[in-house]
């Protein structure tokens, strides 16, 4: 299936939405109808309750349904992207403020700048000023996973044609070092693309042709089996489609 086609269910999805439910749509990513939709974080920022002020303004009328305040359902996004990748590093402390630190610096959003004082820089249009991450297509946070005691950068890749999960799993333990922690391992969540894993492969055994010696090798050095097992069969999506 092409992503023109899935950018024409998108929007015959949106459409029924709109005219059948009477819900606020916005279209995202490759469907989008103008770039600065494409980012489904913009499309989110002030959350339900900034939505009633968000509608009345004319640069963010719906594109189907409604510009009017559904109280019980809100609005809602539907869109078409490349298959995005959840994906945690795991780290060798429980303090989540320092894997909140990796995220910051990591993600493309980055973080906004500050003045001595600690307040926020801004532009001349009044704007905060944000400094940029070190990976494209990436987003991410510092959480304390609960279960084993430790910290995680989670991260989503977005395009893992742009940073696959060996990159953002190589950067991560760059950081990590800069402040006296170590990266011990990582996790996908859900399901991920064959060829996500053979870059990987490739990336650590540049000689290694045999895709399922790649396929091992990726899981070794990413440290894909350090919470639970990692089963190719059960987390590649080819492996379940066909």
């Amino acid at each position: 299936v092409s992503m023109a086609e899935c950018v024409e269910l998108a929007r015959r999805f949106g459409r029924r939405v709109g005219e059948e439910l009477h819900i606020p749509v916005y279209l995202y990513e490759e469907a989008a109808t103008r770039p600065e939709r494409r980012n489904l974080a913009t499309i989110r920022k002030g959350e339900y309750e900034g939505l009633p002020e968000k509608l009345r303004d004319p640069a963010w009328v719906p594109d189907f349904g409604p510009a009017v305040m559904n109280e019980k359902s809100g609005a809602t996004v539907t869109g078409a992207r490349v298959f995005l990748i959840a994906y945690n590093v795991n780290l060798n402390t429980n303090d989540a403020k320092i894997a909140q630190e990796i995220a910051l610096r990591i993600r493309e959003s980055g973080r906004v700048q500050k003045d001595a004082d600690g307040k926020p820089v801004l532009d001349a249009h009044g704007q905060k000023i944000t400094r940029p991450g070190t990976l494209k297509s990436v987003k991410a946070m510092g959480v304390l996973l609960e279960a084993h005691d430790i910290a995680q950068v989670s991260i989503n890749l977005v395009n893992f044609q742009v940073t696959p999960p060996h990159i953002a799993f190589e950067e991560v333990k760059r950081q990590a070092a800069t402040l006296g922690v170590q990266v011990t391992g990582s996790e996908i969540v859900g399901l991920t693309p064959r060829e996500a894993l053979l870059m990987a492969g490739r990336y650590y055994a540049p000689q290694e042709h045999d895709v399922r010696k790649l396929l091992t090798i990726a899981v070794e050095q990413l440290g894909l089996s350090q919470l639970e097992p990692f089963d190719p069969t059960k987390k590649v999506i080819e492996s379940q489609l066909f």
